[in-house]
């Protein structure tokens, strides 16, 4: 199967008040187009400057970004992004903010199309009869589910999920899971997840990506074996906490705690 995203030996460094900080030091990874990918790795080692060069909010300092073969060089409307905050705008209803990005980015879409778009895409995330609710009238977990939807509403080619759920309860948390299956399973997409939960990224991502401490590296990649619609049990089975086991081991390693 064919990479919708290739990143090639991509470094980059910020240039702050006490000198050079180097983040990401010829970084490669690649994600098949239909694929789920998690990163995982130390805290502050270049998680988050990741999505923004494949969203094409930053340009690398050398290396390539690529997406369907073709270099990033801005950003794309085939690309949706969801993170820990929703910042969702309060005087819109739900239903308007998930129809938000047709506002702005241009389709051919009427307005009652926007709006089947935007109905048919909560009714999968379980926010069918919320629709004319204020951000202030939902729980922390709705507001999640309404920006995936505001995320999805334009058919992105590639999700960029940034610690969607790191916020929320553990039970909120696993609920929601379960919801990103069922809605990649209608709403196909090539999904890159952020997130330091190691038991979230085999839930959801069909590859983990381990990055090294800061400047990061692509340290290991697990693949996370296809055993078909995924539940929560799967989590306490023995392949699972093997893979649990491995990423934690390697997590260490990135942190300088253990010998490779």
């Amino acid at each position: 199967m064919a990479n919708l995203i290739d990143i090639k030996e991509v470094r980059h460094t910020y240039q702050t008040q006490n000198g050079p900080l180097p983040v990401l030091d010829g970084l490669n990874v690649s994600v098949p187009e239909g694929g789920f990918c998690a990163v995982v790795g130390p805290s502050g080692c270049g998680k988050s400057t990741l999505t923004r060069l494949i969203a094409g909010l930053m340009k690398p300092d050398h290396g390539e970004v690529w997406l369907h073969g073709e270099p990033v060089k801005g950003p794309r409307s085939t690309v949706g992004m969801a993170f820990q905050n929703p910042v969702l705008l309060e005087w819109r209803t739900i239903l308007q903010n998930v129809i938000l990005p047709l506002e702005i980015v241009p389709n051919k879409l009427s307005r009652k199309e926007q709006e089947d778009r935007a109905r048919h895409l909560l009714s999968l995330v379980g926010l069918t009869g919320f629709e004319d609710k204020r951000p202030s009238e939902l729980s922390g977990g709705m507001r999640q589910r309404a920006s995936l939807c505001r995320a999805l509403v334009h058919k992105p080619e590639v999700l960029i999920l940034d610690e969607p759920f790191g916020a929320l309860d553990a039970f909120t948390r696993e609920d929601l899971w379960q919801t990103m299956h069922r809605v990649k399973e209608k709403e196909p997409f090539t999904g890159v997840l952020i997130t330091h939960d190691l038991r979230e990224s085999i839930f959801l991502a069909d590859q983990v990506i381990v990055l090294s401490g800061r400047p990061a590296r692509t340290q290991y990649v697990l693949d996370v074996p296809d055993t078909g619609p995924r539940d929560l049990d799967h989590l306490y089975t023995a392949e699972a906490a093997e893979m649990l086991g491995i990423l934690r081991h390697q997590i260490e390693i990135a942190q300088g705690r253990a010998a490779a």
